[in-house]
């Protein structure tokens, strides 16, 4: 076990991260699986984002965040699955300190901007359903570039926030994470020291980046909902409700495996379910995302296939 003597009582040089699965037979299998997951994932999200930056029909604020969205997306799991898959080449499976740390930090950079993201997706629904004739000047570029702009600063204070405290821990015993990648919550379970200032920290700001914005989307919603009921003709709720739909099944997964993830901390024997959680986190959402918002979405199918095969739009 390498081990070193820091000004902050450190005594471990770096974590051993056992990985999805510890049958050898099986680590081929897993390589195989995300390696070819990410790589669609990647492929993916850049075909959305060169749709919504090719494709003036997309130049508008839903596909603006929508692009933004498909680069955390492929950030998100960037962060993770690559070094994953290099252990499993390697067959080395330790993690310097540091490195660890710099993992944790960009996952929660990243998950925390696509927290905001959602929340401005929902807020562009809401302008344009229930308050159309002030869209254009409420949901101006200055004030899209401004909302992107918030996000990434909030979400970087929480970050490094969450990796300074995490930082004042000290790992001085077992440095065995039972996971694929450095996280809080696994963290927390090695440390010599007490958590509880970590764990508070983890709760009142959990409440801040991912409470506030899911009260911000289900009231947004209603609104919308309220507004889409009094549409008379069929075919206008259903356009409205189609594209409100990609968005909700969107934050439906990544909240839902959020709370699961960090509400239930100190439960030990929950480290083979955190694996699930943390797929579903890394690989799961940002691989169905570029799915979701094209399968039922013309303007993406067109502008998608437009790109493929290289034809311009007609403006």
């Amino acid at each position: 076990m390498g081990a070193e003597s820091g000004a902050n009582g450190t005594a471990i040089a770096e974590f051993i991260l056992l990985g999805l699965v510890e049958t050898p037979g099986l680590r081929p299998v897993v390589f195989v699986l995300f390696f070819f997951a990410y790589l669609i994932t990647v492929g993916g999200n850049l075909s959305i984002l060169a749709a919504v930056l090719v494709d003036p029909k997309l130049h508008t604020p839903m596909y603006f965040f929508l692009g933004n969205l498909s680069v955390l997306d492929i950030g998100c799991i960037t962060v993770t699955i690559p070094a994953m898959l290099g252990r499993l080449v390697s067959h080395k499976r330790t993690i310097p300190y540091g490195a660890c740390l710099t993992q944790l930090f960009f996952f929660h950079q990243l998950a925390g901007v696509d927290c905001f993201l959602l929340t401005a997706m929902a807020y562009d629904r809401f302008l344009a359903i229930c308050r159309p004739l002030n869209y254009s000047t409420r949901m101006s570029q200055p004030v899209q570039r401004i909302l992107v702009a918030v996000s990434w600063v909030c979400s970087f204070t929480n970050a490094l926030t969450h990796t300074v405290a995490i930082s004042t821990l000290n790992f001085c015993g077992p440095n065995v994470i039972n996971h694929f990648y450095c996280d809080l919550p696994q963290l927390f379970q090695l440390s010599c020291s007490s958590t509880q200032l970590n764990e508070l920290l983890l709760f009142g700001l959990g409440i801040l980046m991912a409470g506030a914005p899911v009260i911000l989307i289900i009231t947004s919603y209603i609104h919308v909902a309220v507004a889409v009921l009094r549409i008379r003709s069929t075919e206008g709720r259903k356009k409205a409700f189609s594209t409100c739909g990609s968005h909700l099944t969107v934050v439906g997964i990544f909240y839902g495996t959020g709370v699961f993830s960090y509400m239930r901390l100190g439960s030990v024997e929950a480290s083979d379910k955190d694996k699930g959680i943390g797929i579903l986190n890394t690989v799961i959402s940002p691989l169905l995302n570029p799915l979701i918002y094209s399968l039922r979405n013309p303007d993406v199918q067109g502008a998608l296939q437009r790109v493929l095969t290289g034809k311009r739009a007609m403006v």
